[in-house]
């Protein structure tokens, strides 16, 4: 049994909403990576330099998630029975990868710069200003994307959005290391920068907790629950077999139930489209297969 996904959003029209949230979020990105860029190189600010291109990672992986998210939206077909949904896990997995880059080359600059003489960081109120005018609008784009995100139940959002949270904190971590270069304590910039490294590192791992689960098909409904429900229809005996895998939105499930031996076939299946339907409204699943087993002799509920 087929239930549509995210919450009775129509496939087609989902992908086209998670497209149109990405577009936005691009061209905002684009805009913050650009003000903290020039205010970086104009004042030699590595910490600044650094969250400039935390950023850029947002805007490039918005690229491919707008790639991932038109694949993921298609519906299933011969070569891909189960749908494209993982894609989009992938594209989740893929920000892991751009972070990774991102946080290795942030360490080592910041720690060349606190191991050799370099030339001071300017804090000036132009880089103070586009610092926190950055942390404001990253803010706004992350709750916009973490609200549709959930809304479409859509881990590619969810996750980009889990990233672009990440500027906020970075930004305002560099603002702080500003205030104290400021203040004439010039290596602040470099701690600044691993704080910022440390950020996005977090933000990964915490995407990782999401994606890995759904990619190695962890089970994704309780056995007890399917059980439960299942036995709860009349004429089912016992369920068995229960398995279950994918991510919220996009779960499968299947089940044996056993009914009466003598149970004529027409309302065997009845009752196994029962079964299917409640337990699709319970979890919340896009497929539902209950296969029929006639119980064996002195079976009983």
């Amino acid at each position: 049994m087929n239930a549509p996904p995210a919450a009775g959003v129509p496939r087609e029209r989902r992908s086209s909403e998670i497209r149109r949230v990405l577009v936005w979020t691009f061209v905002a990105n684009v805009a913050v990576v650009l003000a903290k860029a020039i205010a970086g190189v104009m004042t030699g600010t590595l910490s600044v330099v650094a969250d400039a291109a935390h950023s850029s990672v947002d805007a490039l992986n918005n690229v491919l998630a707008l790639a991932l998210a038109r694949v993921a939206g298609r519906a299933p077909d011969e070569r891909h029975p189960y749908g494209h949904a993982k894609f989009e896990t992938l594209g989740a997995l893929a920000v892991v990868a751009f972070l990774s880059i991102t946080v290795f080359e942030l360490l080592e600059r910041a720690i060349t710069r606190l191991i050799t003489d370099v030339a001071e960081p300017s804090a000036t109120p132009m880089v103070m200003v586009v610092m926190a005018g950055s942390a404001v609008v990253s803010w706004v784009i992350a709750r916009y994307e973490r609200r549709q995100g959930r809304a479409l139940r859509s881990e590619l959002l969810v996750a980009d959005a889990a990233h672009t949270s990440s500027d906020v904190y970075s930004s305002i971590a560099v603002l702080v290391g500003l205030g104290f270069v400021a203040l004439g304590f010039p290596r602040a910039d470099a701690v600044a920068t691993i704080i910022v490294a440390a950020v996005i590192a977090r933000a990964g791992w915490r995407i990782l907790g999401h994606t890995v689960p759904v990619l190695v098909d962890e089970r994704a409904a309780p056995p007890t629950e399917i059980s439960r429900l299942a036995r709860e229809v009349p004429g089912v005996i016992q369920c068995v077999d229960i398995r279950s895998r994918g991510r919220e939105g996009d779960v499968f499930v299947e089940l044996t139930i056993t009914v009466d031996g003598g149970m004529d076939v027409h309302t065997a299946h009845e009752v196994a489209d029962e079964v299917e339907r409640r337990i699709a409204r319970a979890v919340g699943a896009r497929d539902v297969i209950a296969h029929v087993e006639p119980a064996e002799q002195g079976q009983s509920g």
